[in-house]
């Protein structure tokens, strides 16, 4: 899955994925970041879940109804995920704007990967992009920095909370962990969306609450993938997201180093 640049590790002709477990502080991160991969590997069959780790509560711009905007971004979640394929979705319920990578969040995510299992962890990035600071958002930092701790080495070490496998979350060795919204010269490997991008901006526009001009979004998402497309080598008028891929474990890998 991809077209992998020069410096990209992940071969998709070669290297498994089955399961995926996208990780995003907010509802709609998925969608902006990853949508359209997250369709083409639904549509190969691939099983993709998702962690919302808030609830979007300071998102939107009513201002008379706080009470009901995290049930409203989470039904707008549901309904794009279901776009791309993904109908499982798991909520950590933290406070939107208040997200740290606390011992208390890492414990949930390594939890969550313990029990899911996935070969690839797609998360936001935890590395400021000064081009873009909208793109960082410091809940998508946390998000980024909690995903990070915990896939290494708290995933992988049976001592790390122990009250997981003591309740029989046993330890995992992640394969890969996928990162996106990071600075742009971490970007090694794009994937070619170009036949999911009405996908994944369908997507997008599902969460209407968070978007006072349409227009300009979806202008600056096209503009985003083409230029991703450009960067990757796709032919003219291909659209690609990019990630920063790292090898978690793999043949190479020995323990602690």
């Amino acid at each position: 899955m991809g077209a992998p640049s020069a410096r990209s590790p992940f071969n998709p002709a070669t290297d498994r994925v089955e399961r995926v477990l996208c990780f995003a502080a907010h509802p709609d991160d998925i969608d902006f970041g990853a949508a359209g991969t997250v369709a083409a590997w639904t549509a190969a069959g691939v099983k993709v879940s998702y962690c919302i780790m808030t609830d979007g509560d300071a998102g939107g711009f009513d201002a008379n109804d706080r009470d009901g905007v995290a049930a409203l971004r989470a039904a707008e979640q549901q309904e794009a995920a279901a776009l791309a394929g993904v109908t499982d979705i798991y909520y950590l319920h933290h406070r939107d704007g208040y997200l740290e990578p606390s011992h208390d969040v890492i414990r949930g995510v390594v939890k969550l990967i313990r029990q899911v299992r996935p070969d690839v962890v797609l998360s936001l990035h935890p590395e400021r992009n000064w081009n873009r600071l909208q793109k960082s958002h410091p809940d998508h930092l946390a998000a980024g920095e909690a995903v990070t701790r915990a896939i290494y080495p708290a995933v992988e070490n049976p001592f790390a909370y122990p009250e997981l496998a003591e309740a029989g979350l046993e330890a995992y060795k992640v394969p890969w962990l996928w990162m996106f919204a990071g600075p742009e010269e971490r970007e090694n490997h794009f994937v070619d969306v170009s036949a999911f991008t009405d996908i994944k901006l369908k997507a997008i526009h599902v969460h209407v609450s968070q978007h006072p001009d349409v227009d300009a979004m979806e202008a600056v998402v096209r503009d985003t993938l083409l230029r991703n497309g450009q960067r990757a080598g796709l032919p003219e008028g291909a659209g690609a997201e990019a990630f920063h891929v790292v090898q978690v474990n793999g043949p190479a890998t020995i323990a602690g180093f």
